[in-house]
């Protein structure tokens, strides 16, 4: 339950995108290409109206007419009037085509005269409508378009069913919005024409709430700021959008533990219910609104004596959706609570958190209530807020600790030890840890106002840096400032130096120098007495000197990994253990390093460490698109970029691998926009080392789309940065066997030998045996191309045999599909008279490969190849893939372990690799059987097969 259905929706000012509606839009609009009939429904502001007006515009002009209502509460009693909006402008139109009986009741009903009645002129009326709507229709199609579809007259809902219903193939759809609570749209569908498809549309995601206030022109708006109005708004868009103008208005902003405010637009639709509340009630649902998890046992223990009767009068009235069972106590929608704890007077509120501030079981809840119950500075609350941030981070919620540090710093006395600009910048801290990098950015800029200390200026400037993200070009101004600040403090300018590290990777491209100045730093941080610096400094050394294929890699890896180790860095994506993990993927060690990427995910979601999640993330599905498990890398991937996109940090690294997981595994389209998305982060960022990324996800990706010139035009300068940015070691980024295939394809076998020889001399060096395969595999076409057929059928096969071993699955499939090509075209008939090669000509190998890699782009190629009729096939080859097909019934986490089961992974295996219970993984099977039909394990792997089960 949200709000009550009578709450009065405010009037909309504008028609908006339909923004976070994009699916259900389509689904809609190929209904009614169908000829289908539509009914949205939702709860009041969901953006029903919105998708309507939008349907209505797309689809209305291809409608001959288009007969419109729009009803309100108001005028729901007046019978017709519906009826009067429809019809009254065709009235002319369609009468003479009406029976006598049926015109003059008509005609009675729409102007009133004669004063017409269901009672008295029930079948004239209803075979009138359904006339009407016939002649339009024999005319061209009609659309009957109608908003608020609760709120029309009986009479009106009544006689437009009844033609509905009978209707049938006549050319007449209908496209309503209704407002309702829960799944309460059945009786709705009775107005409709049977086959109407009924569309509920829920809440915003936070990112789309950010997109809408976005198109707004409420930009200023901090994303923990969009976190909240997310949270009090429930994803409704047009609460969100009363929020965010009221807070864009507003000439401050709230402070932590602050509640936003609400306008009185939205107070609107709650105050007059909480009216109707006694006035113990209504201080019990005050105590429960400033709760954060409010139960009954915590009511009592805040002083109300009879909060299981009040709430129960609250939840009568439609404010609290109180469980049936269990102590809970939650609001029927977040606004409520918000427009509740806004309207209370502020010393109410500080008295209700006092009561809490004893009443709470939970120290850091105890600490917060503390704080807001108390005004001006405090040192001993103080005290006891910094030490609830400090667990709150133990606990791994560091957006929380920000949030404590801020009410730290506001009751710490100016002459404290610490300060409160020292607790700010903790707090800032906290908030990069959180992934809230513009709110870190805005507590440093704020203390460098009135910082005079070297120490606490560099500290601030450092989160300015990190804030930065990527787009370190932005802040190149700030170097010099810091620099001058640090002044001839090692430690200081170890900080500074490893800062210079990654503008020098960034923003010059340059490997050298980021490496020297890593270095640098490193030995400054070891003066200093600098331990986490100094790891930190090693682990981007070491990576540098892994992508550049520096001799010295491996020692430095050692050292950055050498005790005492600092638990932050050991699991900070740019740390310790990414370090490890870059040096075992790029060195083929694939099991190693998917355990080592899948304990650093599992630690720094502990820690909630945002950003680390998202590129450990985006790590682990790098392994899993390596190892052939295509289906998993892509789930991966798409939590990595949504989880990127929400927290405004790392979008571009990745949109990259979401775009090699999509063409690996999912949408060839959607990879080509994600890849030249990420491209564009990249050159607006000025990042050169992502760049190259990007650009040679874009170049698989066309490749996939069979479009070998773009590939080479994207690969090509892939080549090209490569070698200004001084990378040497081809595992970084793996396209120069794709950049090889598509020359071969676009007829210049001669570059694409140099590509492979060049290669190679880097590979060999640095012992790169799945490069060296792919190599091969490249160099076998490249054979092929010169007439060389036996040769490269040799190599062909010893290839897809090495890249098995290696444990390459999709590199594995890639070369089993190139070998059955290559013996497609040998086996055909020789145009120089001589006779075919000889081996077996079929695609079984690669298609199986395919499917156990749940490789679907590369699957239809195989199907492409076999229908231009290059080769027999078994039937097993061609089918199509079964078990791909039924997985998109199944629920995300569902198809996550269906999709291992068919891999082979056990449910031990599979409980590890998606952080759940063996218990969890028995109980979802459980699911998959049912709703696939199928009986076992066993029957997945059939599946899998290509085959039916009995």
């Amino acid at each position: 339950m949200t709000v009550r259905r009578d709450f009065q929706e405010p009037p909309r000012s504008r028609p908006d995108l339909v923004i976070g509606r994009e699916d259900l839009f389509t689904s809609a609009r190929e209904q009614l290409g169908r000829g289908g009939s539509v009914l949205l429904h939702g709860p009041a502001g969901i953006g029903k109206s919105t998708v309507l007006r939008a349907l209505a515009a797309d689809y209305g002009a291809s409608a001959r007419t288009v007969l419109r209502c729009s009803a309100t509460e108001s005028e729901s009693h007046l019978p017709f009037l519906a009826l009067a909006d429809l019809f009254g402008l065709v009235l002319d139109e369609v009468s003479e085509q009406l029976p006598a009986a049926q015109r003059t009741a008509l005609e009675s009903a729409l102007t009133g005269r004669g004063e017409s009645t269901l009672q008295r002129d029930g079948l004239a009326l209803r075979l009138a409508v359904l006339s009407a709507l016939r002649a339009l229709a024999a005319k061209g199609p009609v659309l009957v378009v109608a908003d608020d579809f609760q709120w029309l007259d009986a009479a009106s809902a009544e006689l437009l069913g009844f033609a509905a219903r009978r209707l049938g193939d006549t050319p007449v759809q209908m496209l309503c919005a209704v407002r309702t609570e829960g799944q309460e749209y059945d009786r709705h569908l009775r107005a409709s024409p049977p086959d109407t498809l009924a569309v509920r549309l829920g809440p915003l995601t936070r990112t789309q709430v950010s997109a809408l206030l976005d198109h707004r022109g409420y930009t200023p708006l901090s994303r923990s700021t969009i976190r909240d109005i997310h949270r009090t708004s429930g994803g409704n868009p047009l609460f969100a959008l009363e929020l965010g103008r009221a807070l864009a208005e507003s000439p401050t902003r709230p402070r932590p533990g602050e509640p936003l405010p609400v306008p009185t637009s939205l107070r609107a639709l709650v105050l007059s219910r909480l009216e109707m509340l006694s006035d113990e009630a209504r201080r019990t649902l005050l105590v429960a609104s400033a709760g954060a998890r409010p139960t009954l046992a915590l009511l009592h223990a805040a002083g109300r004596e009879h909060a299981e009767a009040e709430t129960a009068q609250a939840a009568a009235l439609g404010l609290l959706a109180t469980e049936a069972e269990g102590p809970a106590v939650r609001f029927a929608h977040p606004l409520i609570s918000a427009a509740l704890y806004a309207e209370a007077p502020a010393q109410e509120r500080r008295a209700v958190h006092a009561a809490l501030s004893t009443a709470a079981s939970d120290p850091i809840e105890r600490a917060r209530h503390l704080a807001l119950a108390t005004t001006g500075t405090d040192p001993e609350v103080a005290a006891r807020l910094a030490e609830a941030g400090a667990l709150a981070r133990d606990r791994g919620a560091p957006s929380v600790a920000a949030s404590l540090g801020l009410l730290a710093a506001r009751h710490t006395p100016a002459d404290s030890t610490p300060g409160p600009d020292e607790r700010r910048l903790q707090a800032a801290e906290d908030a990069i840890t959180a992934g809230e990098a513009d709110l870190a950015r805005d507590i440093a800029r704020d203390v460098l106002t009135r910082a005079t200390m070297p120490a606490e200026r560099v500290r601030a400037w450092m989160v300015v840096i990190e804030a930065a993200g990527q787009a370190l070009g932005e802040v190149d101004a700030v170097f010099p400032q810091v620099l001058a600040d640090a002044g001839d403090d090692p430690g200081l300018l170890a900080l500074v130096h490893y800062q210079l590290a990654w503008r020098g990777l960034v923003v010059e491209g340059d490997f050298a120098e980021a490496r020297q100045e890593a270095e640098h730093a490193a030995r400054l941080a070891a003066e200093g007495e600098d331990r986490r610096t100094e790891l930190m400094a090693l682990s981007f050394q070491a990576s540098t000197e892994t992508l550049m294929g520096h001799p010295g890699a491996p020692a430095t890896v050692k050292r950055a990994l050498r005790e005492p180790q600092d638990p932050y860095v050991a699991c900070h994506h740019n740390g310790a253990g990414s370090a490890r993990f870059r040096w075992l993927i790029m060195s083929d060690q694939l099991t190693e390093a998917r355990a080592t990427i899948t304990a650093l995910l599992r630690e720094v979601r502990r820690r909630g460490m945002v950003e680390s999640e998202v590129h450990f993330l985006r790590f682990l599905a790098d392994t899993e698109l390596r190892t052939g498990h295509c289906g998993r890398a892509l789930d991966l991937a798409r939590e990595s970029l949504r989880l990127a996109r929400d927290a405004g940090i790392g979008e571009g690294a990745s949109a990259m691998l979401a775009s090699l997981a999509e063409a690996s595994a999912g949408d060839v389209d959607r990879a080509l926009a994600l890849a030249r998305e990420a491209a564009d982060h990249a050159e607006v960022d000025g990042d050169q080392m992502y760049l190259s990324r990007a650009l040679a996800a874009l170049g698989y990706a066309q490749l996939v789309a069979g479009d070998p010139a773009a590939t080479v035009r994207s690969l090509r300068r892939v080549r090209e940065l490569e070698h200004g940015l001084g990378i040497n070691d081809p595992a970084r980024g793996r396209w120069h066997g794709d950049l090889a295939e598509a020359l071969v394809r676009i007829g210049e076998p001669g570059e694409a030998q140099d590509v492979i020889d060049t290669t190679r001399a880097h590979a060999l060096r640095l012992g790169r045996e799945s490069v060296l395969a792919v190599l091969d595999r490249a160099e076998a076409l490249v054979r092929a191309a010169r007439g060389e057929h036996e040769g490269a059928l040799v190599r062909l096969a010893s290839v897809r045999d090495r890249l098995g071993r290696l444990g390459y699955g999709l590199e594995e499939a890639r070369a089993a599909f190139a070998l059955a090509r290559l013996r497609a075209q040998a086996a055909a008939p020789p145009r120089t008279g001589g006779t075919p090669l000889p081996g077996p000509a079929s695609y079984d190998e690669a298609a199986r490969l395919f499917r156990r890699c749940r490789a679907l782009p590369w699957l239809r190629q195989v199907d492409a190849a076999v229908a231009a009729g290059s080769t027999p096939v078994e039937p097993a080859s061609v089918a199509p893939p079964v078990a791909l097909d039924a997985l998109e019934g199944l629920a995300s986490m569902e198809r996550q372990v269906a999709s291992l089961v068919m891999e082979g992974a056990t449910n031990r295996e599979i409980a590890a690799r998606l952080f759940i219970s063996v218990k969890t993984v028995e109980a979802t099977l459980t699911r998959v059987y049912r709703k696939l039909g199928i009986r076992s394990r066993v029957d997945i792997v059939r599946l899998a097969a290509g085959r039916r089960t009995t």
